[in-house]
């Protein structure tokens, strides 16, 4: 059963040429080498977390997450996002076997889905509720675009939608997963959006510092005049919000994770996929001890931190910068900046992770 491309030439472009072409453009955007990261891709970063808006919004930033991604040595890609049309109290795997795109098919690993449903944790999307998500075929252009530039040409996805989970339940889904993250075979794709701020997302809060030490609630516009501080304007608020969101993702506790979302609550979409690939990260390090290979976790060739090592300024154990799982972030964008009430927006970062 295949999946048709429901949102092909709305959410994005739906002809194969002009969209291969758009996708180049963004990806040719990026810099082929990073101050921070060095060459492009990132050797073993096989996790990375990106937007999934319309790509005239997230296209753009999207690129940094997918052109950090290594594939060369993965075998299979999960893909994680959040459901945005039907309550799930769990997460659901996909009953198609093939997924469309403009550019060509994705096969399904149904060995690897027959796998996780026989854990009984699983629901099963239907191929209306699969196709009404946008949250997963957002990516599908960019996995099959980057799997077609990488000389093992095109490999399965694992598609999982995940629901309204509580920390428990994230956790649960975390351990499940932790096998497969732990495979080195194994790619993964997390679909998040950052803050949906505005009336029209029900979320106005504001902070005044990059702590998020007090979150109020902007409800009318003199009670903006009383609380927006003139140097910090709501989209510089929402932006703190975020970097913090984005600072406790990075340090890769699950309980600071749950309690950062508790205190702001930000509308990160794919809060529930983010904690469940945190818990499963997190799982594998502190019950498992996995950790990187010590020259896997230094500063990346031809950045100036790794000249700093090789010339002898820096230790190696002083200049750790990578470790199992951490998500290093290299893009953050806002749809547009908001001042008022009247305004909207919606936030898109990316990241990767070494595996």
């Amino acid at each position: 059963m295949k999946r048709t491309a429901t949102h092909a030439g709305s959410w994005y472009l739906g002809d194969k040429e002009a969209l291969d072409e758009q996708l180049t453009r963004f990806l040719g955007n990026v810099p082929d080498s990073s101050y921070e990261h060095g060459q492009l891709p990132v050797p073993g970063a096989r996790i990375v977390i990106a937007p999934h808006a319309g790509y005239s919004y997230s296209g753009p930033t999207a690129a940094w997450a997918y052109k950090s991604w290594d594939v060369s040595k993965v075998k299979r890609v999960f893909l994680v996002g959040p459901s945005h049309h039907v309550y799930l109290s769990s997460c659901a795997t996909s009953g198609c076997t093939v997924y469309e795109t403009p550019l060509g098919d994705l096969p399904i690993d149904t060995d690897t889905i027959a796998e996780l449903d026989k854990s009984g944790k699983f629901q099963k999307m239907t191929r209306t509720v699969d196709e009404e998500e946008h949250s997963l075929e957002m990516h599908l252009p960019y996995i099959y675009k980057m799997m077609s530039l990488s000389s093992e040409g095109i490999r399965p996805i694992v598609p999982i939608m995940v629901g309204a989970l509580n920390k428990k339940s994230e956790q649960e889904f975390g351990k499940l997963l932790a096998k497969h993250i732990k495979d080195p075979s194994n790619g993964f794709v997390i679909s998040s959006d950052f803050c949906h701020w505005g009336a029209r997302f029900q979320f106005t809060n504001y902070v005044e510092d990059a702590r998020c030490s007090r979150v109020r609630r902007l409800e009318s516009p003199n009670n903006l005049r009383q609380i927006v501080k003139p140097d910090i304007p709501i989209y510089k608020s929402i932006e703190m919000m975020d970097y913090l969101g984005m600072d406790v993702a990075s340090d890769g506790s699950h309980e600071e994770w749950t309690e950062y979302l508790e205190h702001t609550r930000n509308t990160i979409c794919g809060r529930h996929p983010i904690g469940v690939i945190l818990a499963g990260v997190e799982y594998l390090r502190e019950k498992e001890g996995i950790e990187l290979p010590i020259e896997e976790r230094l500063p990346s060739p031809g950045t100036r931190d790794a000249e700093q090592v090789a010339k002898g300024e820096i230790k190696k154990e002083d200049a750790i910068k990578y470790s199992f799982g951490k998500i290093c972030w290299v893009q953050y964008k806002q749809s547009s900046h908001c001042k008022s009430l009247a305004d909207s927006s919606v936030s898109y970062a990316s990241g990767f992770a070494k595996a």
